[in-house]
């Protein structure tokens, strides 16, 4: 018999510490907090001592499908550590900073701008992308005719 090369698995871990999203039929969707303890296989207590104002997310019980897992891990996190205690190591390990830079908050916000036009502003943008594309064309015929 040969031996068995084991690896884990590429996918997030639902483990004390990881910083999860609140998805839509939530009432704190939008928001982010962290796994203090693991319920169950279906279920986690959470807990969103955010900075930033309005952000903040109560510790309850929230099903894993209502939830996104998120690449941020608070490292060392001990299982059902107490409100303060999770306050100073969220703001230690920066956790709202790195949150604004991953391209999934990024993409978010993203999306809200472009929800928020109006009508003539998406005539505007798609004017916009049009010129940006005949530029490019352009750019790309001069290169191909000098090949």
């Amino acid at each position: 018999m040969g031996d068995a090369d084991i690896t884990a698995s590429r996918w997030r871990m639902v483990e004390v510490g990881r910083v999860v999203l609140f998805s839509s039929p939530s009432p704190y969707a939008g928001k982010i907090a962290t796994i203090v303890e693991i319920i169950d296989h279906k279920r986690v207590l959470v807990d969103g001592p955010s900075e930033v104002e309005g952000q903040v997310v109560p510790r309850h019980s929230a099903q894993l499908s209502n939830l996104a897992l998120s690449p941020i891990v608070i490292a060392g996190l001990p299982r059902g550590i107490g409100n303060g205690s999770l306050k100073g190591k969220w703001k230690s390990a920066e956790v709202d900073k790195k949150w604004s830079e991953t391209n999934f908050s990024k993409g978010r916000g993203k999306s809200a701008k472009r929800r928020a036009l109006n009508d003539f502003e998406r005539f505007q943008v798609m004017r916009l992308r049009k010129q940006v594309r005949f530029e490019e064309k352009k750019a790309l015929a001069k290169i191909r005719a000098k090949a």
